[in-house]
């Protein structure tokens, strides 16, 4: 059977605590596990977008760039190399011999952290743990930044509002206000850049493995049921 590997932006999905102490996986992890299943049997992939991560994959090199100005480290740039090993794989953001670290780009200043002081996300820890143990690094940083968004992303935000209050004509006003909801230049540079410091964690690398062995389970017993 095949050695399931678990991409490292989707070991927090397995890694959701169960409902009940007597499940071994939660429900999140199996529906994660059943949407591998029917790829890997009918070839039947569930694509996700949204505008968060349409924007997030547009304003990439932005981020970094912004990252690269705010922040006290080398020369950092978007990295390509993929990583895998027996049990993970993936591609982080950057990965220079000085500095490991994961962008996330806010849709908006509403989603942005700026006095968060832990993870917002616990699925972005369990990423940097997979990068970590797949780059032999012992740190790494995620990264949020705030940049502005697209133009044409804002216009289609433009078109969605004066959809929704059934506007003909174009409003100015909820023009402008949304275009304000998408620039931050009156924003300082360093308040852009919000910077959560993960260590590598061998307990929880360990975890890790052990979720992942139940995964692969998982998986083999419902290649052979379909």
């Amino acid at each position: 059977m095949k050695a399931l590997k678990i991409r490292c932006s989707a070991i927090g999905k397995i890694m959701a605590t169960p409902r009940s102490k007597s499940e071994l996986l939660s429900q999140t992890a199996k529906s994660y596990i059943h949407e591998l299943v029917l790829e890997e049997k009918y070839g039947i992939r569930k694509d996700f977008s949204s505008r968060y991560t349409d924007k997030g994959n547009a304003v990439e090199d932005l981020s970094i760039s912004l990252v690269n100005d705010v922040l006290d480290v080398k020369f950092i740039y978007k990295n390509e190399e993929y990583f895998e090993n027996d049990w993970i794989k993936g591609t982080p953001d950057v990965n220079t011999e000085e500095v490991l670290l994961d962008v996330k780009s806010s849709w908006d200043a509403t989603t942005f952290p700026f006095f968060d002081t832990e993870i917002p996300n616990k699925d972005y820890f369990y990423q940097l743990q997979g990068y970590m143990w797949l780059t032999g690094k012992t740190q790494s940083m995620l990264c949020y930044c705030l940049v502005d968004t697209p133009i044409d992303m804002v216009e289609d935000e433009i078109r969605r509002a004066h959809w929704k209050l059934h506007k003909i004509e174009e409003d100015l006003d909820l023009r402008e206000e949304i275009l304000r909801k998408h620039e931050f230049s009156q924003v300082p540079k360093n308040r852009r850049v919000k910077v959560f410091y993960v260590q590598k964690d061998e307990a929880v690398i360990e975890a890790i493995k052990e979720k992942i062995e139940l995964c692969r389970e998982y998986y083999n017993a419902l290649m052979k049921f379909l």
